[in-house]
C-alpha cells in the first residue's frame, strides 16, 4: 500500500511566491467507502454475521455519539481517540460571557501510536501535473520517509540514488 499523492502546478495569487507556478502536492481523494462496505468486511474477518455486526457497529456509534457528547475522550480501536471541543471569543467580563461567543464547534481526533507508526512506514507515491493537467513525472518512495526520485541518477545529499523501482511515467 503506498500514500497516493499528485503534485499540480499552479499559478500562486498569494503570498511568496505570487505570479509564479509552483507545484502543490496533496493526497489524492479516493472514493468514500459506504458503511454498508465496511461492516460487510469486519464481518468477513471476524467469522460474525452482517446482521450482528451491524447491530454491534450501531450501538458502538450510539455510545461514542453519547459519551463524547458528554464531554469523555472516547476510545476508538485501534485507531485513537475522539472528542469533541470548540472554539470561542474571549471576554474580560463574567457579566459578558455567553453561548454566543462559540464560533465552532469541532471532532478531535488524537491518533494512537501504532497508527502514526503505520503512516510514518507507508510508501509515498507521487504523480506530477503540469498547469495544463499532462502527467509529467512520478517519483516514489520506497520506505520510510525517504522519497526517492528516479530521474535523478547522481547522489543526493541523502545519498540516495534514485533506486530501480520506481515508475517515471514513460
Amino acid at each position: 500500500m503506498a500514500l497516493k499523492v499528485k503534485a499540480q502546478e499552479k499559478l500562486q495569487k498569494i503570498g511568496k511566491y505570487e505570479g509564479t507556478y509552483r507545484y502543490i502536492m496533496m493526497p489524492e481523494l479516493y472514493t468514500s467507502l459506504s458503511q454498508d462496505k465496511v461492516i460487510k468486511e469486519a464481518a468477513l474477518r471476524s467469522g460474525v454475521s452482517k446482521g450482528i455486526m451491524q447491530a454491534c457497529w450501531d450501538a458502538a456509534g450510539e455510545v461514542i455519539k453519547a459519551w463524547a457528547t458528554e464531554g469523555h475522550s472516547v476510545a476508538l480501536p485501534g485507531l485513537g481517540t475522539m472528542r469533541f471541543g470548540l472554539r470561542a471569543k474571549s471576554v474580560g467580563k463574567v457579566d459578558e460571557v455567553k453561548a454566543g461567543l462559540v464560533t465552532s464547534r469541532r471532532i478531535i481526533f488524537t491518533p494512537n501510536v501504532d497508527l502514526k507508526d503505520e503512516l510514518a512506514n507507508t510508501a509515498i507515491q507521487i504523480t506530477c501535473y503540469d498547469r495544463d493537467g499532462k502527467e509529467v513525472k512520478r517519483v516514489t518512495s520506497s520506505d520510510a520517509g525517504n522519497v526517492e526520485d528516479n530521474e535523478n541518477t547522481q547522489p543526493s545529499n541523502g545519498g540516495n540514488t534514485g533506486g530501480g523501482n520506481e515508475s517515471n511515467g514513460d
